[in-house]
């Protein structure tokens, strides 16, 4: 049996050996992605086991209950792995995420006494129950939720939404394909998850490059790379610098001062939208390139940073540019917005200032 594992799920082995070994040796990652991502590793593996083991009994009609056990695993993993997934490529997301494939864990088994999900009848045949398409529902809405976070959460740029591309294709190919394709898609499924995760990973890793590693929007470098790229397109700039950093340094401490940079650029990314771009230039510094965008689109992504903002405890001062033709050079267009910027962070110093004199 062993040989045959092996020979069936040969490039699953290699795939995930040096995903294992790509994750040891990366100093990109921070290392609670990194222990999740390995939970991913070790759980895809396991489920290639379940799959090769059940379907190996599927025709020996004298294991029956063993093979009603292991399709309630194999009906529970996928959501659990794709929850996983949301779990790991999603900051911020709490363990709640896994109740709703926990609770489908609980249903799964329980059908194996009741068939609920699925019964496996006396001659070890397969059929579905009333719930029988309760795991593609809840796996399908797991995907629908990671791949509408990731894209939200990402810099809308082509480097970052072909990976999330990739993903969806295979998640999506894990929840239409066992209807096209029937059962025998389940030994490829793990195959599948496998290499298109590594591939995200490797599209990450090469982004990282690109990324400031604070605030997860594009770095200086990205920014003078941009710039220099069909500057034509460039019809607005907008730019942003956090008010009050250096008190918050001073009297809070530097890990305070990251926090409100990492909740302003969340600001930030959550206002922009498709040819919007985000970069982090310096210590408090922010830019936003904005490519074939009109004035009111412009205006629009300014109102929703401010409200975004002012949902913060924090404050920024905001200066912007636009060139109606897209004739401005790029260089009138950040000395125009760094002018009505630091004429608005004055006017904040100025106003914090006569507030402190009336105190």
């Amino acid at each position: 049996m062993l040989k045959e594992y092996l020979l069936q799920n040969w490039s699953l082995i290699l795939v995930l050996s040096a995903f294992a070994v790509a994750l040891h040796i990366t100093v990109f990652l921070d290392k609670k992605m990194i222990r999740r991502m390995y939970v991913l590793i070790v759980g895809v593996f396991l489920l290639s086991i379940v799959v090769f083991v059940e379907f190996e009994y599927a025709a020996q009609s004298e294991n029956r209950v063993l093979r009603g056990i292991l399709m309630a695993i194999r009906y529970s993993a996928t959501p659990v792995i794709i929850s996983q997934l949301n779990y790991t490529l999603v900051k911020k997301q709490t363990w709640f995420i896994f109740i709703p494939s926990i609770i489908l864990a609980v249903i799964d088994f329980i059908s194996i006494f009741t068939g609920i999900v699925f019964k496996i009848g006396t001659d070890n045949s397969f059929s579905r129950g009333p719930l029988g398409y309760l795991p593609f529902i809840v796996a399908g809405l797991y995907s629908a939720a990671l791949v509408y976070l990731l894209v939200k959460r990402s810099n809308k740029k082509l480097m970052e939404i072909v990976p999330i591309a990739f993903l969806s294709l295979a998640l999506l190919s894990g929840i239409v394909f066992p209807f096209v394709f029937g059962s025998d898609f389940s030994k490829i499924f793990c195959s599948t998850i496998a290499l298109a995760l590594f591939i995200y990973y490797v599209f990450e890793i090469l982004q990282q490059t690109k990324k400031d590693s604070l605030t997860g929007l594009l770095n200086r470098h990205a920014y003078n790379a941009d710039i220099r790229q069909k500057p034509d397109e460039i019809t607005a700039l907008i730019s942003i610098d956090m008010n009050g950093l250096k008190v918050i340094n001073d009297t809070l401490g530097h890990v305070a001062g990251d926090e409100a940079l990492v909740t302003l650029a969340l600001c930030f990314r959550r206002a922009l939208k498709i040819r919007q771009f985000g970069y982090r230039i310096g210590g408090d510094e922010f830019v936003i390139i904005c490519r074939k965008t009109s004035q009111d689109e412009m205006t629009e992504l300014i109102k929703r940073i401010e409200h975004n903002v002012g949902e913060t405890k924090y404050d920024c001062a905001i200066g912007c540019s636009y060139s109606a033709d897209g004739m401005k050079s790029v260089d009138d267009m950040i000395r125009e917005s760094d002018m009505m910027m630091y004429a608005v962070k004055e006017n904040y110093y100025k106003e914090r200032g006569a507030e402190k004199n009336q105190r």
